[in-house]
């Protein structure tokens, strides 16, 4: 009786430890590349000691065989997966912004190396991430993304969870949704810059005898600090009114139909 106990308690952890694991694992604000994997496993382990008692009143269903507890990790680790992909796509809108503006300002050459997709992205980018980052840390975002994850629990305990059909359409949407968040938050840099190479045009074709190409390289970058100074707050506040529809349309998603 008492090893059913501990065998029926060690499948819920497992259950739990995978649900969290995962969102751990692709979720930039607990588990970018650029921390060491051993802080995110303790991250992991620690967040499931947590939760794994919580879920001990739900009997999860024991698996006859390996391919059913495989079925059962696979649907927790989709679980875990869509959550963090979803904030995921919520903070690569803001490097897209940022991908946007160094390709209007001539900085897209300017490239630093981001641990989190392992290639090299413009500065701008890299900007635009660590202020959505500081703003989402600021606003409570880590605790609403914990929130989230103790409600997926609520109506989808542990070894119950499934594959909703909604999921892939939600995704899909939520990346449709990315693309115009970074365009909304680059636009005021990108009017700024348009107008700054029609006026540089103008004035080269009035004083042939200027240098266009340096004079419209040394403009272009004074109007993206001025502009980009200004506007920045403005991206930030953008960026903060959609944590909240995020993670409602990630929640949708899962609950079951």
């Amino acid at each position: 009786m008492d090893s059913a106990f501990a065998v029926q308690h060690l499948l819920t952890f497992v259950l739990v430890a995978t649900r969290v694991s995962t969102l751990v694992a692709i979720a930039p604000i607990f588990g970018p590349a650029s921390v060491p994997l051993r802080v995110r496993g303790l991250v992991a382990v620690a967040l499931s000691l947590l939760i794994a008692p919580l879920e001990f009143a739900h009997s999860s269903p024991r698996p006859a065989n390996l391919i059913d507890f495989l079925v059962l990790i696979g649907a927790e680790a989709l679980v875990g997966l869509t959550l963090g992909l979803g904030i995921l796509i919520l903070f690569s809108s803001m490097q897209v912004a940022g991908q946007i503006i160094s390709q209007m300002s001539g900085l897209q050459l300017a490239d630093a190396y981001d641990p989190g997709f392992d290639a090299s992205v413009p500065v701008l980018s890299q900007l635009m991430f660590y202020v959505a980052l500081a703003v989402f840390v600021i606003i409570g975002g880590h605790r609403l993304v914990m929130e989230a994850l103790l409600d997926t629990f609520v109506c989808l305990p542990a070894g119950h969870a499934s594959a909703s059909p909604g999921v892939l359409a939600a995704m899909t949407g939520l990346l449709a949704e990315s693309f115009i968040l970074g365009i909304r938050a680059a636009a005021p840099v990108m009017v700024a810059l348009l107008l700054a190479t029609l006026i540089v045009g103008l004035v080269g074709r009035t004083l042939p005898q200027l240098n266009v190409m340096a004079l419209g390289f040394s403009v272009g970058a004074l109007v993206l600090i001025v502009t980009l100074s200004v506007s920045l707050g403005a991206a930030a506040w953008i960026f903060q009114a959609q944590v909240d529809p995020v993670l409602q349309t990630v929640m949708a998603a899962l609950k079951p139909q």
